[in-house]
């Protein structure tokens, strides 16, 4: 690898790691001002009939998954199931962060996503969720900016697997 290349490289992942750090940011300021601004169980409409901030604690996995589980070793699954993702993400994101595409987008969302939701399982043992859309009896289980980022960054990641060109349909284009 040139030293251009290398630049080029470091400059991509610099842009990579910003995007997990936005979104770091913005899980812990929107968790931040919804803990402090809308009591536990309590919800502000804001389109009535679809959407409303509700402030809800999920000590399950993303969108209430196993939430109602007694198992006293719950937690420490989610962390520790949560670091290892964190790690395949980040090695993921080193490898493929040669330039800018949608899969180093994708990776970069789950990393910030990741780090957001295990940020509040280390320090209080569950997660703040507070997106709380619903349809008459049909109800979405509450969710954050953290597992918004992460299922943004999975699906970035199928459409890239679905819709790759092949070597040879690139190579076409040009």
């Amino acid at each position: 690898m040139d030293a251009r290349t290398s630049n080029r490289t470091h400059a991509m992942r610099k842009y990579h790691f910003l995007i997990a750090i936005l979104v770091i940011v913005l899980d812990r300021m929107s968790k931040w001002l919804v803990a402090g601004s809308i009591n536990l169980h309590d919800s502000i409409s804001v389109l009535p009939g679809f959407f409303r901030l509700t402030h809800v604690q999920n000590s399950g996995a993303a969108f209430g998954l196993f939430a109602e589980s007694s198992s006293e070793w719950k937690v420490g699954i989610l962390i520790l199931f949560s670091i290892l993702a964190l790690a395949v993400v980040s090695a993921l994101l080193w490898k493929n962060s040669h330039s800018m595409t949608i899969t180093g987008v994708g990776l970069a969302l789950i990393l910030g996503g990741a780090v957001g939701n295990l940020w509040d399982r280390l320090l209080t043992g569950h997660v703040v969720d507070f997106f709380d859309f619903y349809l008459g009896s049909y109800h979405w289980p509450a969710f954050n900016v953290a597992d918004s980022a992460i299922v943004i960054g999975a699906l970035l990641l199928v459409a890239e697997i679905l819709f790759a060109r092949s070597p040879a349909e690139q190579k076409a284009v040009r």
